[in-house]
């Protein structure tokens, strides 16, 4: 018998290994994979993209906030690995009828790091799982040394349209642009309260008029109409298109990440250039 302590505190025993595990969030999907996992997941959400060939392989049992709960039980799983932003409790609660749920709270990169050792434990894989956290920590360290001499940019980070919605505070979306040095103006804004409020862009100049708008590409299709828009609510703000992935996707993904936000700045710097 073997205990472990999730990061919402929850207490969960094991007489052995866990070897079937349902994921229900697309960049755990990815980690567990990458600790060599394949084999053992039985079940992933239709969000789950990457790699993109366990689509065919794996049973899909419903999105993120809506799950298919009886597809679940038929899998017969030994452990759910869910999250505490992208899935509801009511969802986390339900499941556990069915088997425990191991529950991650990522809004750090320590919590990341924290995260990676948990599975190593959890499912045997401590040498893989350390390997992937030395990667990020060296990944962590270049891409500092990167950063230090640039300057600090005001930035809204918009992840909705119709209405418009932005990463404010308390999220990993708001800690991958202090790294990157971009100071999110929706971060403890007290007219604007929660993790991903929604805003009224015809303010946005008197609260702050952010350098740089950064239009994610995922959860919502961001178009040039949507650009030009927002930057009419500016004053001279350069509007960047982002990789969604690179700045809310935790786990393995972060080693891709710092390389992926190098080549930003470059980008950024040659649009305001021209």
């Amino acid at each position: 018998m073997k205990t472990y302590i999730d990061q919402l505190g929850n207490q969960h025993t094991f007489e052995t290994t866990p070897t079937r595990i349902v994921s229900l969030v697309p960049s755990q999907t990815e980690l567990l994979f990458d600790l060599g996992l394949e084999d053992n997941i039985v079940g992933i959400t239709k969000f789950c993209v990457h790699p993109y060939h366990l689509k065919s392989t794996k049973k899909s049992i419903g999105g993120t906030k809506k799950v298919h709960l009886e597809k679940i039980r038929l899998l017969n799983p030994d452990i759910i690995i869910a999250n505490k932003e992208e899935n509801t409790l009511e969802i986390v609660e339900e499941l556990r009828q069915i088997c425990p749920v191991w529950v991650t709270n990522i809004i750090t990169i320590e919590d990341n790091l924290q995260m990676i050792s948990d599975f190593g434990q959890l499912f045997n894989k401590r040498t893989e799982a350390q390997k992937w956290i030395d990667k990020t920590n060296f990944g962590l360290a270049d891409f500092q040394q990167f950063i230090k001499d640039k300057d600090v940019k005001k930035v809204a980070y918009f992840i909705w349209a119709n209405p418009y919605m932005v990463a404010g505070g308390d999220n990993f979306i708001n800690e991958l642009l202090k790294l990157n040095k971009f100071q999110n103006i929706y971060d403890n804004n007290p007219k604007y309260e929660g993790r991903y409020p929604e805003i009224i862009i015809q303010k946005m100049q008197i609260q702050g008029d952010p350098e740089l708008i950064l239009l994610s590409s995922e959860p919502f299709p961001f178009k040039d109409e949507h650009a030009f828009e927002l930057g009419r609510h500016t004053h001279h703000a350069t509007t960047v298109f982002v990789d969604g992935e690179m700045f809310s996707w935790y786990g393995s993904r972060l080693v891709k990440a710092f390389d992926y936000f190098k080549k930003l700045h470059l980008r950024i710097g040659d649009q305001i250039l021209h």
